[in-house]
């Protein structure tokens, strides 16, 4: 076993480099100074920037359903306490569609009737996920929707629904909702 020297080096390789460097003038210290201030911390404009703009849109109030659909803002409902992430799988399909009701050429009356009935079914056979289509007015007078806002809350005030959004364009689109039952 070979002798080490304190800066690791084998004894005789120590030697070598010191015979090899015996004659080497040694560099003058450089006068340079190494920096020693920190960056500033970052600033979050995007955080900034969704601040201000929900404050605007606070202030707005809420948008007309004229509003919401020129900004392809589309109808949604999430019960406090669940995540995002519930909302974001029922528009994307994650639970099936089990059944549906079509609520087309019913009154208010008619209509808030049928679908507490259909909900009340849906909830006693165990169904998780339904469709309402609630027509998207354009046999209304004026061609505004009767219905659409008035489902949109009576769905909202039942303790049962847990979220519900705009069914894709080909189960019905803006005349239609996707409805998350409690399991």
């Amino acid at each position: 076993m070979r002798k080490r020297m304190s800066n690791g080096l084998p004894e005789d390789e120590a030697a070598l480099f010191r015979d090899a460097v015996r004659d080497a003038t040694p560099l003058e210290s450089s006068a340079r100074v190494g920096s020693k201030t920190e960056s500033p911390p970052p600033v979050p404009i995007q955080s900034l920037l969704d601040g201000h703009d929900a404050l605007v849109e606070s202030l707005a109030g809420a948008l007309s359903s004229d509003q919401s659909m020129e900004t392809g803002e589309e109808p949604s409902y999430l019960r406090t306490g669940l995540a995002r992430d519930v909302l974001h799988k029922l528009r994307r399909g994650h639970w099936v569609v089990q059944d549906m009701v079509d609520l087309h050429g019913l009154n208010r009356q008619e209509a808030r009737s049928l679908l507490a009935e259909f909900l009340g079914g849906c909830l006693k056979r165990g169904l998780r996920c339904v469709r309402v289509v609630h027509g998207k007015g354009l046999r209304s007078p004026g061609r505004e929707p009767v219905l659409k806002g008035k489902v949109q809350r009576w769905l909202a005030q039942r303790d049962d629904v847990l979220a519900f959004c705009e069914a894709p364009k080909n189960q019905g689109g803006s005349g239609a909702l996707l409805v998350l039952l409690k399991a």
